[in-house]
């Protein structure tokens, strides 16, 4: 069974802004975020388990995947109804994003 993903507007504002900075800096490869990104989405609509727990102080349930060849991780919790994409941030920040509770 497969269950919807949905990006918070958050998250949708850090997708927008990396693969802007991708396509201007990385011209070999312009497309390969939004398509590792679009792997990773495709990867929760069946296994939203996948990714590793992320003890959040106030969100309760995160759990993270890792994008290798762009270095970025997706913040995600999920639901029996669906799948939530909160963030999507840069590894090299050297800390993780604020995350918010829907």
């Amino acid at each position: 069974m497969s269950l919807p993903v949905i990006v918070a507007p958050e998250a949708e504002e850090h997708i927008k802004a990396i693969d802007a900075w991708w396509r201007a800096n990385r011209p070999a490869a312009p497309n390969l975020f939004v398509e590792e990104l679009a792997d990773a989405i495709a990867t929760l609509e069946f296994a939203p388990e996948v990714g590793r727990r992320y003890p959040h102080p106030e969100v309760k349930g995160v759990r993270r995947v890792v994008l290798r060849a762009t270095r970025h991780h997706v913040y995600y919790v999920s639901t029996v109804d669906a799948v939530v994409i909160l963030a999507v941030w840069g590894s090299i920040k050297g800390s993780g994003p604020g995350l918010t509770s829907l």
